[in-house]
């Protein structure tokens, strides 16, 4: 874990090689300047003749000249640093229990897998409640609907009474008003008395305020009211059923993470890398949403920092290619 660790910000022996321009190099067997840099070697009249043997024995190869990179190596400290923006903490996004680590540190995770789950009490509760919510708004979703149906056979049934009762006020009607008029008619002529005239003229008026009376029928008023209220009512109840569980959906998009009906969050990398640590263990619970779960860090591009001393700063500029060698991993050039 520690090892691991110390990539995202470590101090190392850095072995710098630079490469300077490139030189002709010629040997000569002068003194003073052994070694000159240009295009044309320095004559020595004296020369020096070794036998194949003993060049051997000493180490001496030949070798075509040729223009090259010469190699400085520059001893020195300094620092290997991961990038800010290719470093993430994975945080819990839900107050709970730590009840999966499906990730170890080391390994190479990609952006979008899951590294680890999360047991939400919260979630659970808010998902029982919401069952709790969806039960009550059906039954009352039941007893409205029932309601309704009782209400709109209650108004057909006053309906039916209605159109019967109309249906006499209109007998009487036609009958009382055929009587008026032959008495009428009579009392016009004189051959009948005006106050028998006046007392069919009495029950025409019954007849059409009876008839009145059946067109507007209070239970066929009061049945239509029960019904719009009955309507009112189970629209209400669907509504309610709809909107049971809207609290625990709206938290779970609020989460950005899928859960399932356990109330178990699946946390999921944010950036591919590699987990540099946990910073949990199974079991480990949290009070508040942000509980640190593990650090994920790319390193396929990290910042060296070098310190070079003043007696070496010739030797480097910028632009300049660098390869390097770090004490803590032998036999690896960067």
């Amino acid at each position: 874990m520690h090892k691991t660790e110390t990539i995202l910000a470590s101090t190392f022996t850095f072995l710098l090689l630079i490469a300077i321009a490139p030189v002709a190099v010629f040997a000569h067997a002068g003194h003073g300047n052994e070694f000159q840099s240009g295009t044309e070697a320095t004559s020595n009249p004296e020369g020096i003749e070794v036998d194949a043997t003993t060049a051997s024995q000493i180490g001496i190869k030949l070798q075509s000249v040729s223009r090259q990179f010469l190699d400085i190596g520059i001893k020195t400290t300094g620092q290997i640093e991961t990038q800010p923006n290719q470093q993430a903490q994975v945080t819990a996004p839900i107050p709970g229990t730590v009840a999966k680590l499906l990730v170890k540190p080391g390994q190479r995770v990609k952006k979008g897998q899951a590294v680890a789950v999360i047991s939400s009490l919260e979630l659970i509760q808010l998902r029982v409640e919401s069952l709790d919510r969806l039960t009550e708004a059906k039954a009352t979703l039941g007893e409205a609907e029932a309601n309704l149906e009782l209400a709109q056979e209650n108004l057909e049934r006053q309906r039916q009474i209605a159109a019967a009762e109309i249906d006499e006020a209109e007998t009487q009607l036609a009958v009382a008003q055929e009587e008026y008029d032959k008495d009428l008619a009579l009392a016009i002529e004189g051959a009948l008395a005006r106050r028998q005239m006046l007392e069919s003229k009495t029950k025409l008026a019954e007849a059409k305020t009876l008839l009145k009376r059946a067109f507007s029928r209070r239970e066929v008023l009061e049945a239509e009211a029960e019904l719009k209220r009955a309507q009112t009512a189970v629209k209400a109840a669907k509504s309610r059923v709809q909107l049971s569980d809207t609290t625990y959906k709206t938290r779970l998009q609020q989460l950005s993470n899928s859960a399932n009906d356990q109330g178990r969050v699946t946390v999921l990398a944010p950036i591919s890398g590699t987990v540099a640590q946990w910073q949990v263990t199974l079991g480990e619970s949290f009070e508040d949403a942000g509980g640190q779960l593990m650090r994920i860090v790319n390193n396929n591009q990290v910042w060296a920092t070098a310190n070079i001393y003043e007696k070496d700063l010739y030797k480097v500029k910028i632009g300049q290619k660098v390869r390097l060698e770090v004490s803590s991993l032998p036999n690896q050039t960067f």
